[in-house]
Parts: structure tokens; C-alpha cells; sequence
């Protein structure tokens, strides 16, 4: 036996106890006469005890060579300890150690092993399994479990099964760039990762199976950032016999059940915005509703002057800051510098001071009198020592910009507590997005969602204006799941794909399968994913997953501990009937 007890678990009910642990040197002091060694495994550290008195010559002189890191296995007796430590569980006790075995002796390691260490990023994923070890990962992994356990727990009592779809699919040409993998036994031809079960969990519904869902790798071959790895992990389901309202109100469950459960934090308004109103009011469809600064838009009250910035512009926005009316020139001369950094591209910002007397001072003087800059504080519901940040251009862009600006802001001002929980409901989105350099349009989605009840026939018509039947739920300001109605019928699908650009021959070829099984009687269905990932990096109170992740690449989307991806053999690549030119 190589532990009775963890290092976690004894306390004052178990001194005069004789225990064995086993674990992972964590310190060793030693004082001469004495040595205490910091015993840890993943519940916790016991302090050691090795005294002259009570404790062999030789058995002392062992503990003193001990490094850090090192594993061992000790038996000894449980103690009283003298001096109490109230910051560790196990502070009222001490073992006094009698025996020592030395399961492996460690290298000295290339960061310290604390919650504080001096380990860099980079190496601290070299040696991730290192990095485990500290308190703030394990705890991070140990959350991620909790909530996985709580999302199985909750669909499972609302009926839903899990079930496994296929890692080697089909490549289709919709979505984000596949990884692809080829065939040995097929020559020329290649698997795809899948970056989603959607056409499987279409198929289970088709298969009878109302409820599904599963915690699922998928994978997309793009550009990496804090909340984005090339395979994450979704909560997938889909339901059968629905409507949208249906999903809304199930997943509101699960989503109420985490934050009781995980966060003991109850939240019982889910307010609904539609896409229109969201990039109106927020300049994004994923708005953090947790403060204010809604934008308020300015044409009408800035547009009759002679400032031609303003004049030329098709969107003149505002946001107001507040208490910022205290901000210094050069302080607003680097929220300017900000907002034109290439990340932003605004050309530049004009601002109004609300100051507490009322008045209000802009940097557009020349052009605007006071009864002007209060309609542009009143459209931007400015208060008493706020200050408005005003951009303007072309419509789409510049509420991005804003956007970013605002969320800036926040951060700066402390404004999005992440102990608070704000969920939001983004609705109706557009069917179809419009791609400026082709001029074509393509799914904001997938293909395979729905248009909103009546809305079919716009799509002759006027594509641009059709709504989907689709929603997303985000959590302060991330989109955390999205899901739609699908398409249940191979007409309407048909109609779908002809409007995506594919001739009846390329949907047959990529998409053959599903609308032939929906020729079998297909239920009306629906679901929604949530990103696993990044809502447990959002309950955790931070917003970058790879903390959350046990083996996370990084930035270039490379594993640096195991050297991934990397180069295979000659032999390999002739088997896959491969020819790497270089």
C-alpha cells in the first residue's frame, strides 16, 4: 500500500494515528537539530517531522538530501503541531516520519513548483506536466471536471443520451478550414477532422433519437487567439419535435443549473435582443449587458454643420464614459492613439466633457455651441461628468470600432466584474452573410439552418434580408453556445444550397446522405452547442481558455511539449501514397 491517508486529509481527529503517504517533496527546511519536509500530492501538503531526538541519524540525514520534486513514500505517526498553520487544512497536525523510501529522486525543476512561480509562459508549457502541479492549474482542471460532471448531470435528467459520432468524417467546403487526414487503404482520397457532429446529430434525429448530446473534440484549422484552439471541445445536442422556443428555455436550464450549481450564483433574467438591435445598440452580436455605454447614434444632431468628417460619414456614433469627464488631455490623446491602432483602424476620435457644472466642452468647438452638444449628450443619455467618445465612417465598420473602444473602456474603469453573471439571448439573425469581394453570399451559420417561419420566399427576392431561425447565448460579452431550427426537408435544403453557389450535382456529391435521409420522414429539429472551453473559462472568472485546457498549443498552434505537429517519415509518406516537395 502506498498511502493511507492523502496529504490533504488528516487532521487533529487522527493524531496518535500511524498513516502512510506517499508524494511529492515540496520544501525541506532544516534547522540543525531538526528538519520539516512540505509533503504534497494533488489534495494538499502534510508537513513531515525528523527531529535528533526521536528520529534516527540516518533517517535525518536522508530527509536533508531530499530535492524538491522528489516522490516518497513515509510512515509515521500523526502529532499535535506546535505552531499551528491556519492557511493549509492540515495546519494543526504534523507527521513524525519513521520510515523513508524514495519511489524517484527529480531534477531540479526548470520553474518553482507555487502558485506564484517564475516560470515563463513558454516553458511552462514545455513542461506542462510540471505546471499541473502548481495549485492554480490543477484547481482550473478540477473546475473543468466539475462543470463537465454538472452538464451531464442536468441533460441527462431532462432526458437527453449521449451518444459518439464519427472523428473521421467527410471535408466540406462550408465553415472554417478542415484538418484533414489521409486514407492508407483509399489512395488519393482523405478523412476530415470534424469541426462539428452537425450532420450526425441531424441524422440521430432523423434515427429517432430526440435527445441527444455529447461533450465532443472538434476541430478548425485557423488562426489562433486567447479563446480559440485548433480542436476545442462542444456541448453538443439536438433535440426532435421543437421549436426555437423550446431550445431557448432548455438551455436557459442548464445554463441557470451551472451558475446555481458551480458558482452559487442565481440568475433568472435572460433577456432577448435580435441581431439588428444588439449591433445597434452594442456594435457587436455578443454585447456585454453587465454596464452601460450603449451607443447613441448622432446623425440627426451632428450632421447640419460644417464639420465635413461628420457630414461625409455614413454613421456618427457616440458612447458616454462615465466619470471620465476628469480625464486629462493626455489621457484622452491615448484613448485617440488607441482607437487609431491598426487593431481598431478608427481615424481618429472627438470627444464632449459633461463637466459638473453643466457645461460642456468638446474638441469640435469651432463647429458646435453648447445647445448642439447637448443633444449629443442626451442621445448618448451622457450624465454629469461623463465623457462622450464620438467616432464616425462607414456604418459597419465604425460600430465595430466603437465597440472595441467600449469594451476598452470597461475593463479600464473595472466594469465587468467577472464574479457577476449577465446572460443574454441574440436572435434573428441574418440567413445570409454577403461576402464584399465576391459578391456572393454565404451562411452565417451553416446551411443547414433554418429561415425564420414566412421568410423562404425572400430568398429570390431579396436574400440579404432573411432572417434565421437561429440564437445565440452569450455571457458577458462572449458568445458561449449557438444553435438554429434546421432544414428538415430535402426541398427546402435544395433551395438552401442553390442560394450558397452549389450546383445540384456539388450538393449531391457533399450533401447526398443527409437529404436523401430526409426522405424517410425527418422531424421538424433544432439545437445548440456551447463551447465548452470558454464557458468554464468564464465561470472561472477569466476569459482565456488554455487555463483551462490540460495540454493547450500555443499561439502558432503547436504543442511545444511534445514538438507538434511534426515531420513524419519517407516510409510513412509513400504508404499514404504522399510526395512532400520542398
Amino acid at each position: 500500500m502506498y498511502r493511507s491517508n492523502t496529504c490533504g486529509a488528516l487532521r487533529s481527529s487522527d493524531i496518535d494515528n500511524e498513516v502512510i503517504l506517499s508524494g511529492w517533496v515540496h520544501k525541506v527546511r532544516d534547522k540543525g537539530f531538526v528538519a520539516w519536509i512540505d509533503l504534497r500530492d494533488r489534495y494538499g501538503i502534510t508537513q513531515l517531522l525528523f527531529d535528533e531526538e526521536r528520529t534516527s541519524a540516518e533517517l535525518l540525514e536522508k530527509a536533508r538530501s531530499l530535492g524538491r520534486e522528489t516522490v516518497i513514500q513515509i510512515k509515521g505517526r500523526v502529532l499535535e503541531r506546535a505552531s499551528k498553520n491556519k492557511n493549509i487544512p492540515t495546519g494543526d497536525i504534523e507527521v513524525l516520519v519513521n520510515e523513508l523510501n524514495i519511489l524517484n529522486k527529480s531534477l531540479l525543476p526548470p520553474f518553482t513548483i507555487e502558485n506564484e512561480t517564475d516560470g515563463g509562459e513558454d516553458i511552462r508549457m514545455k513542461y506542462r506536466y510540471l505546471d499541473i502541479r502548481r495549485n492554480p492549474v490543477k484547481e482550473n482542471l478540477i473546475f473543468r471536471h466539475k462543470v463537465s460532471m454538472e452538464v451531464r448531470k442536468y441533460l441527462s435528467n431532462q432526458g437527453f443520451i449521449d451518444i459518439e459520432t464519427p472523428y473521421l468524417i467527410k471535408s466540406t467546403p462550408e465553415g472554417a478550414r478542415d484538418f484533414v487526414v489521409p486514407s492508407r487503404m483509399n489512395e488519393g482520397q482523405f478523412y476530415a477532422l470534424p469541426q462539428s457532429p452537425q450532420t450526425f446529430k441531424q441524422l440521430l434525429m432523423v434515427g429517432g433519437m430526440d435527445k441527444y448530446f455529447q461533450i465532443v473534440k472538434c476541430f478548425r484549422d485557423e488562426d489562433l487567439r486567447a479563446d480559440r484552439q485548433p480542436e476545442f471541445t462542444q456541448i453538443d445536442c439536438e433535440m426532435a419535435f421543437v421549436e426555437q422556443e423550446d431550445i431557448l428555455n432548455t438551455f436557459e436550464g442548464l445554463t441557470k443549473h451551472l451558475l446555481k450549481s458551480i458558482k452559487g450564483v442565481e440568475v433568472d433574467n435572460f433577456p432577448r435582443m435580435t441581431y439588428d438591435e444588439a449591433m445597434q445598440r452594442y456594435g457587436n452580436d455578443k454585447p456585454d449587458i453587465r454596464f452601460g455605454m450603449e451607443f447613441g447614434e448622432l446623425n440627426a444632431v451632428a450632421q447640419h454643420k460644417d464639420f465635413k468628417v461628420f457630414n461625409s460619414a455614413e454613421l456618427v456614433v457616440g458612447i458616454a464614459v462615465p466619470g471620465a469627464a476628469a480625464y486629462t488631455r493626455k489621457e484622452i490623446d491615448a484613448l485617440v492613439d488607441w482607437v487609431k491602432r491598426p487593431q481598431v483602424g478608427a481615424l481618429g476620435m472627438v470627444y464632449v466633457k459633461y463637466n459638473e457644472d453643466g457645461s460642456l466642452k468638446s474638441s469640435v468647438d469651432k463647429f458646435y455651441d453648447q445647445a448642439d452638444l447637448a443633444r449629443w449628450a442626451h442621445a448618448t443619455q451622457a450624465k454629469k461628468g461623463d465623457l462622450i467618445c464620438v467616432l464616425s465612417g462607414d456604418k459597419n465598420k465604425v460600430r465595430a470600432q466603437l465597440s472595441a473602444l467600449r469594451m476598452e473602456l470597461a475593463q479600464r474603469l473595472g466594469l465587468r466584474n467577472p464574479k457577476e453573471f449577465a446572460p443574454l439571448w441574440v436572435i434573428d439573425f441574418p440567413l445570409l452573410e454577403l461576402d464584399e469581394e465576391t459578391g456572393t453570399y454565404h451562411a452565417m451559420h451553416h446551411p443547414f439552418t433554418s429561415p425564420k417561419p414566412g421568410q423562404l420566399q425572400l430568398l429570390d427576392k431579396n436574400p440579404g434580408a432573411v432572417k434565421a431561425n437561429a440564437y445565440d447565448l452569450v455571457l458577458n460579452g462572449n458568445e458561449i453556445g449557438g444553435g438554429s431550427i434546421r432544414i428538415h426537408d430535402k426541398e427546402t435544403q435544395a433551395i438552401m444550397f442553390r442560394h450558397l453557389g452549389f450546383s445540384p450535382e456539388e450538393a449531391k456529391a457533399q450533401f447526398g446522405f443527409l437529404m436523401d435521409a430526409f426522405q424517410y420522414g425527418a422531424p421538424p429539429h433544432g439545437g445548440i452547442a456551447f463551447g465548452l472551453d470558454r464557458l468554464v473559462a468564464i465561470l472561472g472568472g477569466q476569459e482565456t481558455i488554455r487555463d483551462f485546457i490540460a495540454f493547450p498549443k500555443n499561439n502558432s498552434g503547436r504543442d511545444i511539449m511534445i514538438d507538434a505537429p511534426a515531420s513524419i517519415d519517407e516510409d510513412q509518406l509513400k504508404e499514404l501514397n504522399l510526395k512532400l516537395d520542398l
